[in-house]
Formats: C-alpha cells, structure tokens, sequence
C-alpha cells in the first residue's frame, strides 16, 4: 500500500475553449492526440513545488537543458478506461509510480512521491474524463515523464527537474498479430546498464535495428542477451512469454530487461488459475528446438501499449517459424479476454487493482 500523506494542493487551470467537441474517436492513432490538459510538477532545493493542472502545450525550454545533452530522462505508460457506468478506471497505477522511482533511482533522479503521483494522475483523468473513449479497444493513455532541467553543459545530474502528465485518446497500438525476428547483432541492454529502467535513451537505441527489422517485414525485434546473443529478454515495447507444453515460460527479470506492469499482473492471473508458470531464462536453441518438436504452443508480448499482442511468426537466422492459428491459442486468448474485460469493470476485481476516479 501507499502511504496517505497530507499532500499539497494542485493549481488547477483550465483551457478557455476545450478541444472535445471536435474530437474524433473513430479515427484515433496511437499517440497521435492529446487532451485539453496535462499536470506538472518542478524539483528545485530538494522539494517538488509549483504543483498544476494546466493547458496542454508547448514548454519553454534552454537550447542548453541538461536532459538534451546528457540524457536524464524516464517515463511511465499506463492507461485509463470507462466502466459500463462511464466511471473512468486506471489499471494498477502504483505499480507505475514504484517503477518511475526505481528508474530515477538508476538515473540519478529525485523520486516523485508516489501519494502524489496518484493525487496528480486523478485529478488530471477527472478533469479530462470526457476524452476516454468507449469500446473495447480504445483507452485514455496516460504518459508520466521526468526530465532534467539544469540549464548547464557538464556531465553531472541536474539539481532541477520537471515531472509531468499527459492524457492521449488512444485505439490499439497493434491492429493485428506481430511477426517478430530474433536479433542476434545489435543489443538493446547490457548487464549492468540501464535495462531496467524506463529510461528514454534504451528506445533511443532499439529505433535503427527496429527500422532494419520493419524493413525486412517484420512488426518487433526480439532482444537477446547483449554479451552472447543466446538467451531472449524482451520483444520491442513489450515483455514477451511462450507457452511450451502447456507451461507459461517468460524470461526471468534481470537488470537489463524491464519489468513490466502487465508481466507481472498476466503471472499473477495465471497462478490464480492454477496454470503453470516458469520465471527464467529462455535460450533460442530451446525456443527453437521446441517449436520443432512442437511443443512451442504459443507466444505472445506483454505491455501497457499493446496490452498481449499475440505472435504470428518468430524468424531466426532467416528461418520462419509460423505458430498455430489463433483461435487454437487457449491460454492467450483466455488472458487477453479476461485482461480486457477486467480493465472496463466487466470482470470483478478480485486483485484490488482497478483505482475508480
């Protein structure tokens, strides 16, 4: 649980026209729109201040801010829908605070109270309630981030900082099954680097091989170890699991894979349900190796964006491994159903994960 705090006040101020009765939900594109508002925080003297609902917009910013330069920046991703009754439901935003903490811990960041964060978070999807859209894929998404604010060319971390939260009315991220190809050449984290973290130079580097991927046809990467290449991590924007003779098996988390909300909570329904479950690592040869021996059931990622996006293909070495149809995929499709209806308030909420606004 989160500690309750008496908490500061938030500033609210509002747009003088809102944007919602042009808004369009029927032709929305993943990160593409934002709602009339967004919250903002400021770090100066060790103390987060000057706490605010205000207009979404452009921020004034140095050419020479530090987060520019050196990179000190991280962020979360998290998403809100509307219960049948029009409540607005956030799915397990704790957990994305604890994350954001963990990640400032790695860059050398001020922590952003996790009392707070919540505070802001709600009062921000009160506020723009009227942006979530309705239906099965569609989703207010909701994107916290920090960055450096120092205006100063040295390598040290910033003494100011900036924190705010944005609202975007979003459809799927994905439109279909993913075909994926292991990367054996470029590494997305090493041991002992920033893996971890959601920190926003680690997507900085996965963009060219993923281009080279989606050159070649293919949706994501799926990451390999960065010292031997032998053994998967994630895949692209998501965590990624297997079913192999009917035994849910994902890579066990390690400082160079980041742990994610949705992991986490689909292993958590799984053991509920008495499925088994393998946390650890995962080596290509056995991925393979199953797959020809037809054990390989099923694969599928695990993210926020994508919630479980199922994999049609898994290519390696040039070689083309096509997994069975969908509607033979029991465990999956059971998951991505059960997670759908839980996030919109069709499922009760036994795991106490839903936050009502």
């Amino acid at each position: 649980m989160i500690e309750t705090q008496t908490l500061p006040d938030i500033r609210i101020d509002t747009v003088v026209e809102s944007r919602l009765p042009s808004f369009d939900p029927n032709h929305l594109k993943f990160g593409r729109q934002f709602t009339d508002h967004m919250f903002s925080a400021e770090y100066r003297d060790g103390q987060w201040t000057n706490l605010r609902i205000m207009p979404y917009g452009p921020l004034k910013m140095s050419p020479a801010t530090s987060a520019l330069h050196y990179g000190q920046s991280i962020f979360e991703g998290l998403k809100a829908h509307k219960a049948p009754d029009g409540t607005p439901l956030i799915f397990r935003p704790e957990e994305n605070a604890r994350r954001l903490n963990a990640s400032a811990v790695r860059m050398k960041m001020p922590k952003f109270p996790e009392a707070l964060f919540l505070k802001g978070l709600t009062k921000l999807v009160q506020l723009e309630k009227g942006w979530i859209p309705q239906g099965e894929d569609y989703s207010l998404y909701l994107r916290p981030f920090m960055f450096a604010t120092d205006e100063f060319l040295g390598v040290k971390p910033s003494e100011t900082y900036r924190f705010l939260i944005l609202a975007s009315p979003a459809g799927s991220y994905y439109t279909k099954p993913v075909r994926v190809k292991v990367e054996t050449h470029y590494t997305r984290a090493a041991s002992g680097g920033t893996g971890s973290a959601k920190a926003a130079g680690n997507y900085a580097g996965s963009l060219y091989p993923a281009a080279l991927g989606q050159q070649d046809g293919f949706d994501q990467l799926i990451w390999t170890d960065g010292q031997e290449h032998k053994y998967i991590e994630e895949s692209g924007t998501m965590n990624i699991a297997f079913i192999i003779d009917g035994t849910l098996v994902t890579p066990a988390l390690t400082d160079s894979i980041l742990p994610g909300v949705t992991r986490k909570s689909v292993l958590k329904i799984a053991r509920q349900w008495g499925l088994p479950v393998e946390e650890r690592k995962i080596s290509v040869a056995e991925l393979v190796d199953a797959y020809k021996s037809g054990r390989l059931q099923d694969a599928f990622g695990l993210g926020t964006a994508a919630t479980l996006i199922q994999i049609e293909s898994i290519t390696y070495n040039g070689e083309e491994f096509v997994l069975p149809e969908l509607p033979s995929r029991e465990i999956s499709n059971r998951l991505a159903n059960y997670l759908r209806r839980l996030k919109r308030g069709l499922e009760e909420d036994t795991f106490n994960w839903l936050l009502r606004i």
